[in-house]
């Protein structure tokens, strides 16, 4: 472990597609990043690439030419709306359970470098429970679950709640409703989700409040812009920015876990265990 500074890494996670994940991600980003926070997005979407296609932007180069050593971690990082910057993923993490001991030190490395340069890296998950995106979330120091007002959704949510806490020993997950019609709505949905996880897990969910319906949101995607961005007075950006604040409370972990390194190196071991069968 090398003595770079702790970091918060944060994965953004919802169970099922279609509950706003990537938006929540992107503009929690942004609303760090506003409040003088040095951001990083990682879009863990593999398939998807999601991040890249909300924002308009042309990645040039992705993770898989790191791991190829073509181009360092630096030169992959694409400037995003509101000064964060993204780490486009493409199929690179797929790649990640081949690495060579030399290659999976070299990339533990370049995020242990690109540490010193960020405050906080948000990890936007794909949907759904993959191995992939329980990796991404069991590296991560926080994991907030983004549910919507479906049926589906809670289903989905405790799903992937009841994974990580059973099979990977993950205890507190941060929830945010999202698309909420009334105040109330949100923490209705967060009492379902917390009175099924209370009454079957030994887990501990906390509310950070809701993101509102907002018109506003369809609109910017359609322009390939972030809604903060677009809309900065918007409802839904104004309900974000309340929850961003609230994540820059949390405290940052310290000794190894507050470290990017660690979560790289649990990163490589979860996908290695993944591709081993184990």
């Amino acid at each position: 472990m090398t003595n770079s500074r702790p970091i918060k890494v944060i994965a953004v996670t919802g169970g099922k597609g279609g509950v706003g994940k990537t938006n929540i991600s992107v503009n929690l980003s942004i609303a760090l990043a506003e409040m003088q926070r040095r951001v990083v997005l990682l879009d863990a979407d593999l398939g998807l690439a999601n991040v890249d296609v909300l924002l308009g932007l042309n990645a040039q180069y992705t993770l898989a030419h790191v791991l190829e050593g073509t181009k360092s971690l630096r030169e992959i990082l694409v400037q995003g709306p509101g000064g964060i910057r993204v780490v486009p993923a493409s199929s690179g993490v797929q790649q990640m359970a081949a690495l060579s001991p030399q290659e999976h030190a070299g990339l533990i490395h370049a995020f242990g470098e690109l540490s010193e340069q960020m405050d906080v890296l948000v990890v936007d998950t794909a949907a759904g429970i993959s191995d992939t995106v329980v990796s991404f979330v069991r590296a991560s120091q926080e994991v907030v679950v983004v549910v919507c007002d479906e049926p589906s959704s809670i289903t989905d949510a405790y799903a992937l709640i009841k994974l990580l806490n059973k099979e990977h020993g993950l205890y507190r997950f941060r929830v945010v409703a999202n698309m909420t019609r009334t105040s109330q709505e949100g923490m209705n949905l967060f009492n379902k989700l917390n009175t099924v996880c209370d009454r079957f897990l030994d887990a501990s969910l906390h509310y950070i409040g809701a993101v509102p319906f907002d018109e506003n949101v369809r609109k910017a995607v359609q322009k390939r812009k972030a809604l903060l961005e677009y809309a900065p007075r918007a409802k839904a950006a104004s309900a974000i920015r309340v929850i961003a604040q609230k994540i820059d409370q949390w405290p940052v972990q310290t000794g190894a876990r507050g470290h990017l390194e660690f979560f790289i190196e649990q990163l490589l071991q979860a996908q290695t265990a993944n591709v081993s069968g184990i």
